[in-house]
This record gives structure tokens, sequence and C-alpha cells, in this order.
């Protein structure tokens, strides 16, 4: 075999145009696969992440009417009530769950103010202390809720840096009053999140479906947001995940958990949990089919390259007649003629599907840099690529082989 190898590249550099134009077509298919399979990757990567957030695997599970998120400022829902620390316990008890937190959300077009800046279309959120951890947040400056705060009831609220921006047009906030309904508030912190993750956003679509959320957030204790909004208000909840794979599952038990505190006849009214991660796929399969035929014409040059190899194949063997009669002559087997030839077949697609790696690779790189779209390579996808440029190499080299070991020796060596 190593020897058949050896002979195999001293017959690919003795003819080096030859076998580099016989490589080309399989340069070019592998190529264009490993170019196309990377923007695909990189793509997908991409929509996941700017769904789901760098790494925090959150899901958030609300109250839906039909197929849509119920507004709380309409009133309580029939046979909903406020979810109990037990609950809580039983949503972190669920497996892949790293932390849970039950809050509260409004979303505020024109009740939170400091003195004439208002925070239009920003959020209200009451929370627990599990909140922060859960979500990824951390104090930035000042201070987080204390227990304190939570028992005696204390007027105190932290903001974020969206909504300290639009409130204080870059001031100090800490110490300074925020009116929410009226209701005056002490702002005793700002938060940003641990992990700074920016999507990335290049159509008006792109800030719609990531910046809906991001018009500035107001976080009180849960314990005061019935002084603002109304009492015996229902809990959402939000559950971190071990990982992103397990977002849909997880989000799946929460909804039985939490649809198991409910009682009410009205199926229009439950717990839903906003899974992200099925988004996502959603989106990438979109334009699955056309990637899928992008492949296919990609693949086209692989068996232009495959009839090729075969064709120079043949038109090896017939300059090698008297080689391969000699060999005959003196004894060599057919399964070694065979052996020789297909190796030589290998080989040359081998180095094509090399070639075509790195030249994809390169092309990849290059698109992203010119057009601004993220890749990924793919290590299976190479991996696939190289071996497939060798399959190819033994399909379409077997005729050839087949040929070279079944000449007759006589014949063979009377050829000129």
């Amino acid at each position: 075999m190593i020897e058949n190898i050896r002979l195999s590249f001293r017959g690919i550099w003795s003819h080096k145009m030859r076998s580099f134009l016989t490589m080309l077509g399989i340069i070019i298919g592998i190529a264009a696969i490993i170019a196309i399979v990377s923007t695909i990757k990189g793509t997908n990567d991409q929509i996941q992440k700017n769904l789901i957030g760098s790494g925090k695997n959150n899901v958030t599970v609300r109250i839906v009417q039909g197929d849509w998120e119920y507004d709380m400022s309409a009133g309580i829902p029939q046979g909903f009530k406020e979810l109990s620390t037990e609950v809580l316990q039983e949503l972190k008890s669920i497996d892949d769950v790293d932390n849970a937190s039950l809050f509260r959300r409004r979303q505020d077009y024109e009740g939170v103010y400091h003195l004439s800046n208002a925070l239009n279309g920003g959020y209200v959120y009451g929370i627990d202390e599990n909140y922060f951890p859960t979500v990824g947040l951390m104090i930035m400056k000042g201070r987080g809720f204390s227990e304190g705060d939570r028992k005696t009831y204390k007027k105190v609220c932290i903001l974020d840096k969206d909504s300290a921006q639009t409130l204080f047009d870059g001031e100090e906030p800490i110490g300074k009053t925020v009116e929410i309904k009226q209701v005056p508030f002490t702002v005793v912190g700002v938060v940003t999140e641990v992990d700074n993750f920016e999507p990335a956003i290049s159509t008006i679509s792109d800030y719609y479906t990531y910046r809906r959320d991001s018009f500035g957030k107001v976080y009180v204790p849960e314990t005061v947001w019935p002084i603002i909004y109304q009492y015996d208000e229902p809990q959402v909840a939000v559950l971190r995940c071990a990982s992103t794979n397990a977002m849909t599952t997880v989000g799946k038990s929460a909804e039985d958990v939490l649809n198991g505190n409910v009682s009410t006849s009205d199926d229009s009214y439950k717990y839903k949990a906003e899974d992200l991660l099925e988004q996502a796929r959603n989106i990438q399969q979109l334009s699955q089919s056309t990637n899928t035929m992008l492949i296919w014409i990609a693949g086209i040059s692989l068996l232009v390259g495959g009839i090729g190899v075969m064709n120079i194949m043949l038109v090896s063997v017939t300059e090698r007649t008297n080689e391969i009669g000699l060999k005959k002559a003196i004894g060599a087997p057919k399964k070694a003629i065979l052996g020789q030839f297909l190796t030589e077949a290998v080989v040359l697609t081998s180095s094509g599907g090399i070639l075509g790696v790195i030249t994809g690779i390169a092309l990849a790189k290059l698109i992203s840099t010119l057009n601004g779209t993220p890749v990924a390579i793919s290590v299976e996808a190479a991996i696939f690529a190289v071996a497939f440029s060798m399959l190819i190499g033994i399909v379409f080299g077997l005729l050839p082989s087949y040929k070279a070991a079944n000449l007759d020796p006589i014949e063979a060596l009377r050829h000129e």
C-alpha cells in the first residue's frame, strides 16, 4: 500500500498540469460545499445567539390568551393566583434548571418619569431575590434590594443602563427619585448584564426582532408591586437552563408545573413558555431549501470532477499498457494491478479534496470580509469532504483499474 501511494504521488508529480486540471472539478466542488456549509453554520449560530443571547439560556413562561401574551392591565384572568414559594422550588427542581425566579412585568407608556424625562414604552418589573442571578444581571452602581426593603415595603428601584440614560441624561441617578404611576421611588442601583452581549443587527427587521424589549427597564421589589399596579397579580417565571439544547424541554416542564396551579375551564388562558430555541430553528429553516439546492449544485461539480478522474485514469492505463504487461509477465497478480491504479485514483481525488477544503475555508473568509456574513468553519464538513473525495476516487477509479487488471499480458507487451 505504501509503495502504491509513493508511486501515485510520483505519477501525479510527473504530470503536474494534467493532474491539477483533473483535480480542478473536485477542488471547485469541495470548496463550494465548504464555503456554503460554513456560511450556513455561521448564519445559524448568529441567529441562535441573537435570539437567545450569549450563553444565557433563559426560558420565560408567561400567561397567554390564545397565542398572545396576556395584558394584566385588563385585570387578573379567572383561575390564576399568586404563585407560592413551593411552586418556585418545584420549578428549580426541574432537570437541567440552574436557577428560577418569579416576577411581574408591565410595559408602561406614560407612567415612569424623572422631572420632565419620561421612559416611554419602558418596562417595570416586580422582582424577587432570584431574578438578577437568573437572567444574568449584576449591580453596576449602588446596591441591590435588601431583605429589609422587601419586608418594610420600601419604595426603592433599580434602573438598567438604558433607563438611567433616558431618565437622567448622563447624570448620577443614585439617590434621586423616579415616579412610577405618580408614586415616588428612590433609585438605589443601576444594573448591567454580566456577559455584555449585543446581537448583530443589519436590517430594520432585525431591530424589531432583537430590540423589542430594549426600551429601558425599572426594577422594584415584588412586595411593593400592589402599590403601583394591582393586588394578587399572578407572577410569570424565568428559568436559567444548564444548556441551550435543554431550553425546549425545560420550558414544557415549567408549563406543566405552572398550569397545574391554574383552576379555570377556559383553555384560552394558560402559561406558555417563550421557546426562543424553537424560534431560532424556524428562522433557520426558512432558508434551508435554498441552501440544500446550492449544495446539490456544488455536488454537480464533484460529479464532473469524478468523470474527469475516470477519463484521465483511462488515458493513464492506455499510456502504461506496456508497463502493465511487463508486471503481469513477471507474475504480478490482478489485485496488485487493481490496487495500484485504484490507489492512484484515490490519492488524486484526496489531494483535490484537501486543496478544496483549504480553498473553501479561504473563500468563506473572503465572503465574510466582503459581505459581513458570519461564518463558522465546520470541522465535520471538512472531514466529510475529504472522505467523500476519496469515495469519488474509488467509484470513478474502479473501471480504469479493473480494465488495467484484466489486460492480457501478451497483448499489453505488443502494444505500441
